[in-house]
């Protein structure tokens, strides 16, 4: 496992403090404030630590409430609500400063046998034939403000490669709210179910919401935008790998009152509907002076 999946592995992986109480470290990209996905999968992380391993995650109900800061660490708060014959739910509750910035609920379930279906994956281009985020913000990199290229260009946990990147990321062309992005980790994982399941929460917030803009002509560059995740759900239909290549496939069939609606669909690249997803997020457009 190189250096940077493994620091993320850790960073995910919380401190137990008290029975139902964890804490985790934060990580700045150059933001100020905390990543959203860095919340979903450390609370989600906490979620499973209370729950037998056989039960796995099927959905996961989040709400982003404020800000957090990137500086400081966060305490995450376990509610065992029930623990059924086959399911199990928790509520987790994200604290800083004395004040919750973050609230899920998370579902599980014993594997069971039942009636079974899954959308066809639509064509899109082999990951090795793509170039990575990285390549493409090169492109741009002397334009990207200085605290913004160093996370930008330098090396992630996981690999990122769009299938149809944006053109210009100050200026886009307008073109149809769609996207897919291949996406996997840098280095293996253990057979871990629950890692691989909080590590994919984690990567399911980039390149997201962003996905509303495109039919206006506006990227997270763009000078006066501001972006925020609200809230966001998933739903885990099966068994995958996140060190194996997954096609996030998003579309956004609405954006009103300053929120852009996305919804997306995660796929092996055998072509399996593993996870589903979704998410609405403020995009708020400041008037420059």
């Amino acid at each position: 496992m190189s250096n940077i999946l493994g620091a993320l592995v850790a960073l995910l992986g919380l401190e137990r403090i008290e029975e139902d109480i964890f804490r985790g470290q934060s990580q700045d990209l150059g933001w100020g404030t905390v990543y959203g996905g860095q919340v979903l999968g450390q609370a989600l992380s906490a979620a499973a630590r209370t729950v037998p391993a056989e039960r796995r995650v099927h959905s996961l109900h989040a709400y982003f409430l404020r800000p957090g800061n990137a500086l400081k660490s966060i305490i995450y708060q376990v509610e065992r609500i029930r623990d059924g014959r086959s399911f199990t739910t928790r509520r987790v509750v994200a604290i800083q400063n004395g004040k919750p910035i973050f609230h899920c609920s998370a579902s599980f379930h014993t594997e069971e046998p039942g009636f079974e279906h899954g959308d066809a994956m639509p064509n899109a281009p082999a990951p090795e034939t793509l170039r990575t985020d990285q390549e493409h913000t090169a492109e741009h990199g002397e334009r990207i403000p200085a605290f913004m290229r160093e996370y930008l260009m330098s090396e992630r946990p996981f690999e990122m490669r769009p299938v149809d990147p944006t053109d210009d990321p100050f200026a886009p062309s307008k073109r149809p709210p769609q996207h897919m992005l291949w996406l996997k980790t840098v280095g293996s994982l253990p057979d871990d179910p629950a890692l691989h399941a909080y590590l994919l929460a984690y990567a399911s917030d980039y390149s997201f919401v962003t996905t509303s803009l495109f039919p206006h002509g506006v990227a997270l560059l763009t000078p006066g935008l501001q972006v925020a995740s609200l809230d966001h759900a998933m739903w885990f239909h099966a068994p995958f790998r996140v060190d194996e290549w997954l096609l996030h496939v998003v579309d956004s069939p609405a954006a009103r009152g300053a929120r852009g609606f996305v919804r997306g669909r995660i796929f092996t690249q055998s072509g399996r509907l593993v996870v589903s997803t979704a998410q609405e997020g403020l995009v708020r457009q400041h008037k420059l002076l």
